[in-house]
Formats: structure tokens, sequence, C-alpha cells
């Protein structure tokens, strides 16, 4: 792997182990700060919902900077909001801290994916990309189970300390092996906001949104649910975490290969196994083996349509893709956001955690119709871009020539 994909894939590594660790430590946090599980879980929402206000405004004030240097700004902002939450005396303070460290997210992952495919060669672009995200999901992996037993055993703010640690790492790495000077692509980033009058685009960010909202309405409150509905110990939640990060892991390899073969038909088939997963999830919450089970096929299917979805706005939207993919970043957030709260509202009006996967069924039957409408209507502009771009780049340029 190229040094400069190695240090991407480790500030990806912090980004997202800062973001999801936060999950399986929500029962410390609360008794710490005198909170409540469903207040806790709002941290969760603000940190999506500083992704989603931060990823256009981030775009476009670092649209004419130097690349290196802002993703090296991007992530030394990460570094000190960690700091800032492993300091805070209180929940508040708490709140703040994970808001402005979620504005650097989305335009890192965004920025990031570019020049990790704008500094290889160009048949590699797409494996580039992947290795950068290589991060995110070894921080579901290991980041997020690792951070949660040390928060068990050292306290919550032990985690922050040290993904702090591990965002000056990246930081270093960054500046060390990014080249000086990294090409830019001229265009005018507030003219390619337009791509969002387009409904092809438009319904793609919505099934994000949807289909994010579905999987944080439970996962928000994963660590609570099985200790108190499937009675594992604190212990069992890390090694139940960990099960579910190597299931993501599963199903993004799985959701691109499946992409690759029938893009539309693979997302209508997803969205269907989710739903009777969510609906057996309600069911299988009361025993251990059968929650297992049920928590690792979850996982698989829960992120294989991330890349399919990712996969289809940038195709739908070639007139700007990079912005397409930063505004995909916030509209998945926007949907962490969305369920976390969802599921904080119905917790606070007195439901138990049982009827979480319930609420996940519904927002899931509602993005099934909202992609069977979807690819039906524009499915065949789709596979018509979609083919154009192949045969593009099966077609041999002037210039290649």
């Amino acid at each position: 792997m190229p040094l400069h994909l190695i240090a991407l894939a480790a500030a990806a590594f912090g980004i997202g182990t800062s973001e999801f660790v936060i999950m399986g430590l929500l029962p410390n946090v609360a008794q710490d700060l005198q909170v409540s599980i469903d207040i806790a879980g709002l941290l969760i929402t603000g940190y999506a919902m500083g992704v989603v206000i931060g990823a256009p405004i981030m775009a476009i004030i670092t649209a004419r900077l130097p690349r290196k240097a802002t993703l090296i700004g991007l992530a030394s902002t990460f570094v000190v909001g960690n700091l800032l939450c492993a300091l805070a005396p209180n929940y508040g303070l708490l709140m703040a801290a994970r808001v402005f460290t979620a504005f650097c997210h989305g335009a890192f992952f965004g920025l990031g994916a570019v020049v990790a495919a704008d500094l290889v060669a160009r048949n590699q672009r797409a494996s580039a990309i992947a290795l950068m995200f290589t991060g995110l999901t070894l921080a579901n992996v290991l980041g997020v189970p690792l951070g949660t037993a040390l928060g068990q055993v050292a306290g919550w703010r032990s985690t922050f300390w040290v993904v702090s640690g591990i965002g000056l790492l990246a930081v270093a790495a960054l500046a060390a092996w990014l080249p000086a000077r990294i090409p830019m692509q001229p265009g005018n980033i507030l003219r390619e906001f337009k791509v969002l009058r387009d409904a092809r685009v438009v319904w793609p960010l919505a099934a994000s949104v949807l289909a994010s909202a579905a999987l944080f309405c439970v996962l928000t409150y994963i660590a609570p649910l099985l200790r108190e509905v499937t009675r594992v110990s604190e212990r069992g939640v890390t090694g139940v975490l960990l099960l579910f990060g190597v299931a993501l892991t599963v199903g993004s390899t799985l959701g691109g290969k499946l992409g690759d073969r029938n893009l539309e038909v693979s997302l209508r088939r997803i969205f269907i196994g989710l739903l009777l997963v969510f609906l057996a999830l309600s069911q299988a919450i009361h025993a251990l083996a059968p929650m297992l089970v049920m928590t690792f096929i979850w996982g698989v299917l829960g992120f294989a349509v991330v890349p399919l979805l990712q996969t289809l706005i940038v195709d739908q939207a070639a007139d700007a893709p990079n912005l397409a993919s930063t505004l995909n970043q916030g509209a998945f957030n926007l949907g962490n956001a969305g369920g976390a709260w969802l599921g904080s509202v119905a917790l606070g009006h007195g439901l138990p955690l049982t009827d979480l996967p319930w609420m996940s069924a519904g927002i899931t039957a509602a993005v099934l119709l909202l992609t069977l409408w979807g690819t039906r209507y524009y499915g065949r502009d789709a596979g018509a871009t979609l083919a154009g771009q192949q045969a593009g780049a099966l077609t041999p340029s002037r210039s290649d020539a």
C-alpha cells in the first residue's frame, strides 16, 4: 500500500472510531454525566448533524485551498475535537465538542477519496479509494470494540485520549507522506449544487438517509439493549460489537461485488432482506444465540447497501461526482442523526428498548418502496449512465493511445 494511502487510512480509522465508539460507551457516559440513556443517545445525533451541516460548508470553504494543507487541517480539527471530548466536564460541552469534531468528517472523506484516486494510475483509482476506506472498516472491526473495552475499564474519557493520539499520528503521516503539490481539478463548487435539482440524484440521497436511519435507530442503543434485554455482560457487549464490525466488513465487500453484477436488483433484494432481519431481530433479542446470528446478518446487509448507494449517486451525478459523493456522506449522517433521535424520542416517551427493531422495520419498508419507485422510473437512465461509463473505460482515449 502506498504511503499516502496509509496516511489517509490512518486518519479514516481515527475518525470512524471517534464517531461510532460512543455507542458502546453510552451507559458509561450517561452514568458519569448523570443523564438518561435517551439523552445520552443524542450525542450520536449531534455528531451526525455536525457532519450534515459541516460537509457542504467545508466543501465550499476548502474548494480552492491546497489539498495537502486542507487534509492536514481537517485531521487537526479532528484531534482538537477529541481532546475537547476527553476534557468535557458536562453533557453540554461534550455535545459541543462532538459537533465541532464532526465538521471535518464529510469534507475529509470526500476530499480524501479524490486525492487517493488522483495520486495513482487511472486503472487503480477504485482500488485506491477502497484502500483509504479500509481505515473506516477497521474502525468498526477493531477501533470500536477495543475503544469500548478501554472505556469500560479506564473510563470513557480514556478512549477519547487514545483516539486523539491516533489522530496526531495520522496528521504526522499526512504531513510526511502526502506530496507537497496535489493536482486540483478546476470547477465552481457553488455551480455544482444545481445537481440537487435532478430527481435521479435526489432519490438515492433520500434512500441513504432512510437506510442509515433504520440502522441507527437500533444501533445507537445496542449497548443498553444487549445488557438489559439480552442480558449480556459488559465484556459480552464488546464481543458483539466486534462481531458486528466483522459483519460490516463482509457487507462492504459483498455490496461492491453485487453492485458490479446488477446494482438496482441488488438494492431491492438487500432492502427486502433488511426488512425481514429487523422483524426477526425483534424476537431474537431475548436470547443470546439467535441475537448473535441476527446481529451478524444485520451487519452484513446493513453495510452492503452503502457502496451500492454511493456508486448509484456518483453514476447519476456525472456533472458533479465529487460534490455528490460528499453530500451522500452528509445524507448517511443525516440518517444517523434521525435514527438516533427517533430512538431517543421513543424511549423518552416510555417505549421499551424491544420496540426499536419494529421502528427500524417501518423505516426499511419506506426505503424499499422508495427504491422500487426510483429504480422503476430512473433505473433505465442509471443503467445507461453506468453502461456508458463502462464502455468509456474499455475504449482508450486519444491521449491514452
